[in-house]
């Protein structure tokens, strides 16, 4: 059988003149986990639209193709070109979870929710000739998965090839979060076995991983055996994880010991209020100082993720969350407009208020206001989003951040880490099209094991810090 499986490029990415360097970060692991179900004697073949162009002229027996909501249009014409074609098409992803009724006119089968339970079903019923329309998700379990087919994959074409999955979902249930659509009807959070989870780091080259997990920290037994199992492995690595999880005494000091170097932080909002409004109950009363300062001390830098738009937000919030942002020497930040994924208790609250005003998926990407903010317009929510990017990333700003880290070498990493990110979008634009990327890989490792975590007792002293006030 000649498989073909696809995901599309986001919406810009499609065009010539737009390659930033986060789409060319980590290959589409999804799907090679998707093809170990596979039989090893059928032809299987991984495209990722963000760093090939698509070859269209071939004739597949069964297409398989990840649906985000920025690419839905694309993915849509994409399974049309094929099934005029002939073959069998199946989409499944985000997308296609939150809004079925849209995804089934564009295909063959569809998916709803992870795949681990569904997607052996659907391969059993298509051998057989008898493929269903619909396979919802009922059973949630990582144990016995198969590792993914990385040798499908292009590792050469993405900065961090070494990606890995340990854990499905998040146990928190925050309203703006995609996610939760995605696991309506089970379990919303599982883990793979540890043992499970390092023979698959052991069998990977290199030094470097990503965790793409959505909370590594989440569930607090499963990952203190992660990272001493990790220990002595000699990896540099990063991850996301939560406020709540960093303050957790112990956990973060047995994750830097185990290589940790860089922690994605949904801080999202200086706001109590919107916190409550949001339902993100994990961030209330947290100290974000101290977590900062927790991971500053154990070596770990910060990229932290800001939300703006939120009821409480008014024109002040970009400069607000700029300069405390800029004063705690955070790294790196990853700001966002709120998005009203559909499916989400966001986007029924919003709706339900007549407040969304787009249905145009494409503006679905956190930097396009889709709805009615409460205290201000569209259009300054949409510039002040764009002004908080340009100030936080000026060499003033990441000077004045970086001097906020106590020593020499961790001021030094700062200046390169969110200078490079950032200031030489340029140069990534080239390396892209030269298909030069994962030469950069040995420079990234560098940057991270420049600050080494601390060894066990030996943690720096934790300066005085105060609730979180706005």
């Amino acid at each position: 059988m000649r498989v073909k499986m696809i995901l599309p490029a986001l919406t810009e990415a499609t065009s010539p003149f737009w390659r930033p360097i986060k789409y060319s970060l980590f290959p589409p692991l999804g799907l090679a986990t998707l093809a170990a179900y596979l039989d090893e004697r059928d032809e299987i073949e991984i495209q990722d639209e963000h760093v090939e162009s698509l070859r269209l002229e071939d004739a597949p027996d069964l297409v398989v193709i990840q649906v985000y909501i920025t690419s839905a249009h694309r993915a849509y014409a994409l399974a049309e070109h094929y099934r005029a074609k002939g073959a069998h098409v199946c989409l499944g992803g985000l997308h296609v979870t939150s809004l079925p009724e849209e995804a089934a006119q564009h295909a063959d089968t569809i998916f709803l929710g992870p795949g681990e339970d569904t997607w052996p079903a659907f391969l059993s019923d298509f051998r057989r000739g008898q493929p269903g329309r619909i396979y919802r998700s009922q059973v949630r379990t990582l144990l016995g998965a198969p590792r993914p087919r990385r040798d499908l994959l292009k590792r050469h074409l993405y900065l961090v090839p070494n990606s890995i999955v340990v854990s499905r979902g998040c146990p928190h249930a925050c309203d703006f979060c995609y996610k939760e659509s995605f696991f309506a009807g089970g379990r919303s959070f599982y883990t793979q076995a540890v043992d499970a989870a390092l023979a698959e780091i052991e069998s990977l080259a290199g030094r470097h991983l990503y965790f793409l997990d959505d909370n590594l920290l989440a569930d607090a037994r499963f990952a203190a055996s992660l990272f001493d199992g990790m220990r002595g492995m000699g990896r540099l690595w990063q991850a996301a994880g939560t406020v709540s999880a960093v303050l957790r005494p112990g956990l973060l000091e047995r994750a830097a010991e185990s290589g940790l170097r860089s922690l994605f932080v949904g801080f999202e909002t200086l706001n109590p209020r919107n916190l409550a409004q949001q339902h993100k109950a994990q961030n209330l009363g947290q100290d974000y100082r101290l977590a900062i300062q927790r991971l500053h001390a154990n070596g770990v830098m910060v990229n932290a993720s800001f939300v703006f738009g939120m009821d409480e937000d008014d024109e002040a919030v970009f400069e607000r969350t700029v300069a405390w942002a800029v004063a705690q020497g955070i790294e790196t930040a990853t700001f966002h407009i709120l998005t009203p994924y559909p499916g989400t208790a966001l986007h029924a609250r919003l709706q339900a208020e007549g407040r969304i005003t787009s249905q145009d998926w494409a503006r679905y990407d956190t930097r396009h206001a889709v709805f009615q903010p409460r205290r201000m317009s569209a259009e300054t929510l949409e510039a002040g989003y764009w002004r908080a990017y340009r100030e936080f990333y000026r060499w003033g700003a990441i000077a004045r951040s970086a001097w906020a880290q106590d020593g020499m070498m961790e001021r030094l990493r700062h200046l390169a880490y969110a200078g490079g990110w950032k200031k030489f979008e340029p140069l990534w634009d080239v390396v892209i099209r030269l298909k030069r990327v994962a030469n950069f890989l040995p420079l990234l490792e560098g940057l991270l094991a420049s600050g080494g975590g601390e060894q066990p007792g030996l943690e720096k002293p934790v300066k005085k810090a105060h609730v979180l006030r706005t």
